[in-house]
């Protein structure tokens, strides 16, 4: 409370100076202080208002209008009939936010800078990307190794960059960009404090005609509790949180005006890095009847009811489908794997019997066949209170057939960064939604990704997988696309590499008192959360006007 008081009182201070300005105030990631970090391509410590608001996408791909493109940058682009090359058309005339030309040139310097540096290649564009030719000012031709019906969708993940400025920048890992040049409507950064900052209206934003707010401002608020404070009270416009009893503790304020949405997102689940099996007490996680076994020790129910208020959505398929992408689910994986992914202690024990999990010591806990220890943590950023009492009874679960189990609770920044370095025993993580499996299956299971994003945190990597989630891409028919998927949801499901528990909710709450045109259960034209990994975000800003 002392901290959300001192984040308001820095809000008082910058009133003044912002009187003239429309202000909207967001909530879109939990911090005990702001660093100033704009980034880009940095994964753990840039202000997550940076891609999207301060560097606009190619195109956004609207998956809740079946997955359209948005143009952004891009006012087009076109695939070659053998789907091997892409061309993007820019808009003519673009500019960066300090007036200078934003033409073809920075983007393929863009993508050459990441082959230069891979360590900044988030989504491992040079893997399906062989080269990238600036055919004209405003054309790119992207030639792909492989033929691939998704390449645009790719190739807009990654944010362009002046080459003015990051020609010069000698270690671009490390910049923190404190002062960035982008494309987006919020590139300037007029007040920076560790308790506050604001993003303003770029001047040269190509799209300022339907931009109607001119900052958006970010409050510290450490955890949800400070958060539940700060939207219950009206501080907050759009928020991106986990809150309990949200009717009663936000929405009975002020049932005009305060409201939310919660859309099936996310996949939540549980995870071993499977590195670290080689040490003793870890070697269990290259079981994969452990990993059944943990799998069937933890109830999901309660979990969803209790820890997550009943917003969640149950996920029993070990093939990762879920409610989500129910529709690509293949039924006789779920007939001979789902056992594993549905709460059963009794079943549980007796695996681990099986498999020789006995506790050999007295000490009340399973060791490994050999004899030896089995312990772990799980860790889960300690800010997100609803994952946090998810991974409690988990441990509850765990603990309950024998395996020693306890959790871990490190920031929000260090467990992101433990997870990219595998510098743990095992986690909760998640799986950002999408149109398709395909780009849940591509994050986490692509081993040249290993090490740029948490999503391959469980380090279990198939080549035949890999070569199915490539097959995927290599037609647009989808009946093909459907026979790619059902083969590699099969191989996950039967090596059960992450344990699904549930689909979070799409986070999202809003405040129609001082802005209207928000994206709503009643019209629902795209994603609305703030979350960084929802580049339509942008969209649902553009859509927003200051109340009259």
């Amino acid at each position: 409370m002392k901290k959300y008081l001192l984040a308001a009182a820095a809000l008082t201070l910058l009133s003044g100076s912002a009187m003239a300005q429309t202000v909207l105030t967001a909530n879109i990631e939990p911090a005990t202080t702001w660093v100033r970090n704009f980034n880009p391509f940095n994964q753990t410590s840039a202000r997550q208002s940076t891609l999207d608001f301060i560097y606009e996408p190619l195109v956004i791909f609207n998956r809740f209008d079946s997955n359209k493109p948005v143009y952004r940058l891009a006012e087009s682009f076109k695939l070659s009939d053998d789907l091997k090359s892409i061309d993007f058309k820019l808009r003519p005339n673009l500019k960066w936010s300090d007036g200078k030309p934003l033409t073809a040139a920075d983007v393929k310097f863009t993508y050459d800078y990441l082959k230069k540096f891979p360590a900044l290649d988030f989504v491992s564009i040079w893997t399906f990307v062989t080269d990238v030719q600036a055919v004209d000012g405003q054309t790119v031709r992207f030639t792909l190794a492989n033929p691939s019906s998704l390449a645009a969708e790719q190739i807009s993940q990654l944010p362009i960059v002046p080459e003015h400025i990051w020609k010069d920048v000698a270690d671009p890992v490390t910049f923190a960009n404190e002062t960035p040049v982008g494309s987006g409507p919020l590139t300037e950064v007029p007040r920076f404090t560790g308790q506050t900052y604001d993003q303003c209206r770029n001047p040269n934003y190509w799209d300022n005609a339907h931009l109607k707010v001119d900052c958006i401002r970010f409050p510290q608020l450490a955890d949800n509790n400070q958060i539940l404070t700060a939207t219950a009270d009206g501080t907050l416009d759009w928020g991106v949180s986990f809150i309990p009893d949200i009717d009663n503790v936000y929405v009975s304020k002020d049932p005009a005006h305060f409201h939310y949405w919660y859309s099936p997102s996310s996949m939540v689940a549980f995870l071993f890095n499977l590195e670290t099996a080689n040490e003793n007490n870890k070697k269990a996680f290259n079981d994969v009847k452990f990993r059944r076994a943990v799998g069937m020790a933890l109830d999901r129910k309660t979990m969803i009811d209790v820890a997550g208020y009943g917003y969640p959505t149950l996920n029993e398929d070990p093939g990762l489908m879920g409610e989500l992408y129910k529709s690509w689910a293949d039924p006789s994986v779920k007939a001979d794997f789902g056992k594993y992914a549905t709460y059963d202690a009794d079943a549980a024990k007796a695996l681990l019997d099986e498999a020789g999990y006995k506790d050999k010591d007295g000490d009340g806990f399973r060791d490994n066949p050999d004899g030896s220890k089995i312990s772990f943590s799980i860790i889960v950023p300690n800010s997100w209170t609803d994952w946090v009492d998810t991974v409690n009874i988990a441990v509850e679960g765990m603990q309950a057939v024998g395996i020693n189990a306890k959790i871990e609770t490190p920031e929000e920044a260090v467990w992101t960064g433990n997870l990219i370095s595998g510098k743990f025993d095992a986690a909760i993580n998640s799986l950002p939604a999408s149109a398709s499996p395909y780009y849940p299956y591509k994050r986490a299971f692509s081993a040249s990704d290993k090490g740029k994003t948490r999503f391959t945190a469980q380090r279990w990597f198939n080549p035949d997988v890999e070569k199915l989630v490539g097959e995927f891409t290599h037609t647009a028919d989808l009946a093909k696309q459907k026979e790619a998927m059902n083969k590699a949801q099969r191989i996950v499901a039967e090596n059960m590499p992450v344990i699904p528990v549930f689909n979070n909710p799409n986070w999202y709450q809003y405040n129609t008192k001082r802005f209207t045109g928000w994206s709503t259960k009643e019209n629902p034209f795209v994603n609305p959360s703030i979350s960084r990994t929802n580049p339509a975000r942008l969209l649902n800003l553009l859509a927003l006007e200051p109340v009259k």
